[in-house]
């Protein structure tokens, strides 16, 4: 059961993973394979309490310190994917929303707009879902390499499975990785994946209150694109209280606006895309460093 909300997990992610020849990544408990991580700490309690439930014969204190050890052993893992895409120029960004807010038409829309003309951007994807391969399916009809992570009853995405889905990938260099997390305004906070920046989409069929009532997202998050724009006109969404609600957590938060369907706003979007990968390529480590 997970400490941050509560689910429970049939299989760890971190435990390992494997990859099928359609890019679905699946647990796998034979760890005798190499795989470029090290799997000696891996029976750890990711199969652990919510730090507000009754677990028997598990105090608070010590429900405590397993979160924080499952937290470290994966910011440890955050750090060695941090460091493999830098060495790249690889701008990576963490996708996080609620279930439905547009992330994979996003990403769809994303992937075709950069790939076109002379200065096509390569993107490749990682897709997390707890069920299905439906939304890698969407992203590899772009044309676009994609890998799936389904989680099982997990409900978020967990460094050391992203590691094993880079590797599965293996983004060309100066490229954009594109990660999309479980739909999931909770969890995924807490879970540093080796991202650049976390992004949360935030789509103007839900309520302008959500950065308040899930202001960890927020906070974690460098950018919010409000998306869904085009709706509006049909809408008694307040996009002013939404953006005022997420810099009362956040005040640094860029906003951006758009909608996948329509393309409003979208050029903001590519651009922001764009720089980051130029920002990347820029800092790339020379060979000698």
């Amino acid at each position: 059961m997970c400490m941050t909300c509560g689910c429970s997990h049939e299989s760890d992610p971190i435990t390992g993973h494997h990859t099928h020849e359609d890019g679905t990544c699946h647990p796998d408990h034979d760890h005798d394979h190499d795989h470029g991580h090290d799997h000696g700490h891996h029976g750890h309690e990711h199969d652990h309490t919510d730090t507000h439930s009754h677990a028997p014969g598990v105090s608070p204190s010590r429900m405590v310190q397993i979160e924080q050890d499952i937290l470290s052993k994966n910011n440890a893992y955050a750090a060695a994917n941090r460091q493999a895409l830098a060495r790249q120029g690889i701008f990576a960004l963490n996708l996080v929303s609620s279930p439905g807010a547009g992330k994979t038409t996003l990403l769809c829309k994303t992937i075709v707009q950069l790939g076109a003309g002379a200065g096509a951007l390569p993107v490749a994807v990682i897709e997390g879902d707890q069920q299905t391969s439906q939304d890698a399916d969407r992203i590899r009809a772009t044309g676009a390499p994609a890998v799936q992570i389904n989680t099982g009853k997990g409900c978020h995405l967990d460094a050391h499975a992203v590691g094993h889905a880079i590797q599965a990938l293996r983004p060309s260099d100066g490229s954009l990785l594109m990660i999309e997390n479980v739909g999931n305004l909770v969890c995924p906070a807490a879970f540093d994946l080796g991202e650049a920046h976390k992004v949360v989409v935030l789509s103007v069929t839900e309520g302008e209150d959500k950065p308040i009532k899930y202001p960890d997202m927020f906070r974690a998050a460098s950018l919010m694109v409000i998306n869904k724009i085009d709706l509006l006109p049909y809408l008694s969404y307040d996009v002013n209280a939404a953006i005022a609600y997420a810099r009362r957590v956040h005040p640094a938060i860029r906003v951006i606006q758009l909608s996948a369907t329509s393309g409003a706003g979208i050029d903001e979007w590519l651009a922001y895309l764009q720089d980051g990968v130029a920002r990347a390529v820029a800092a790339r480590p020379t060979q000698s460093s």
